[in-house]
């Protein structure tokens, strides 16, 4: 299979050694528990949530083939590769391709601000180009909030008439339904094999009825399963309260920076302070605000402990 089966996605977390290079170890590891008894349908790595643009290049470049020595399925996978060198993303990319992992999360080149579509089809198309193969798979990655590159519709289909099914997909981390939905009706979702996954959980339902694939996530690192409840839940009164129990969860982890709330709590499952250290500008959990997550996640029943 070429293109990522389409399910609940967790844009998962890092680990890093104590000098602050990636654990390739740790972070394989993990991400098996995630397509495991995580019950996540896929994986992103070095996405946003897994500080991937804090991630050393030379630890990037080495991670797709850790994967595929650890057997993950690479239909379950799409990778982090963008960065604002286009050389960069292209190397970053095709050691992803040469791995046997053909599906990336694409961010657009986010240093300049306000470049001209025409500037960012360039970027995409140096992309496909530059990789040659009708095998690889792009998701691009809207995210303005962080990026403040924002891609537009005309755009997206600009890159879909240009690479047909090279540009496979979207992952809009706007949190704005409505600017989903925008996407999905100028492209046609799923029913035009175009993969629009919005980024919060609470939005599963409306996302599924109107074309898009699923979720990428970052509180599906501990959501999933709730998620996947909601998501095999009858239609009707069983499926409400599972989605309210979902809203809830996500509602609980947006009371808390996503990325340090993330591995606080792979902390506590694992009973691995490791999952602890974070890239730096981003710090830690201040001890007071980790018990009040604590208590949150206590509340929801989210979070198993190894056992002794």
């Amino acid at each position: 299979m070429t293109k990522a089966i389409r399910g609940i996605y967790a844009a998962a977390i890092s680990p890093f050694h104590a000098d602050g290079s990636l654990d390739h170890a740790r972070l394989t590891a993990y991400c098996q528990h995630l397509l495991s008894d995580g019950g996540c349908d896929g994986v992103a790595p070095t996405g946003t949530t897994g500080e991937g643009t804090s991630v050393a290049m030379a630890d990037r470049l080495a991670l797709p083939e850790q994967f595929a020595a650890a057997g993950i399925a690479p239909e379950r996978v799409i990778f982090g590769t963008g960065a604002p060198s286009a050389r960069d993303c292209q190397a970053l990319t095709r050691a992803c391709v040469e791995a046997g992992y053909t599906n990336v999360l694409v961010l657009p080149p986010y240093y300049y601000k306000n470049p001209s579509d025409d500037g960012l089809f360039a970027y995409y198309a140096d992309l496909v180009e530059s990789i040659g193969r009708d095998d690889l798979r792009i998701y691009l990655y809207h995210f303005p909030q962080m990026s403040q590159v924002p891609l537009s519709t005309d755009l997206v289909n600009r890159l879909r008439a240009a690479f047909g099914p090279v540009i496979a997909g979207l992952k809009d981390s706007s949190g704005d339904f409505e600017q989903s939905r925008a996407f999905i009706e100028a492209t046609g979702g799923v029913a035009e094999n175009f993969d629009v996954y919005p980024s919060s959980e609470a939005f599963l339902w409306q996302g599924l009825d109107i074309g898009s694939a699923g979720i990428i996530s970052g509180s599906t690192n501990i959501f999933a399963n709730l998620v996947q409840a909601a998501r095999r839940a009858p239609e009707g009164a069983e499926r409400d309260a599972a989605m309210d129990r979902v809203r809830e969860a996500r509602a609980s982890a947006g009371k808390y920076p996503m990325m340090a709330a993330m591995k606080t709590a792979e902390a506590w499952r694992s009973g691995d302070d490791a999952w602890l250290r974070m890239a730096p500008p981003l710090r830690p959990l201040p001890a007071d605000v980790a018990v009040q997550m604590r208590a949150d996640l206590d509340a929801l029943a989210a979070i198993r402990e190894p056992a002794n």
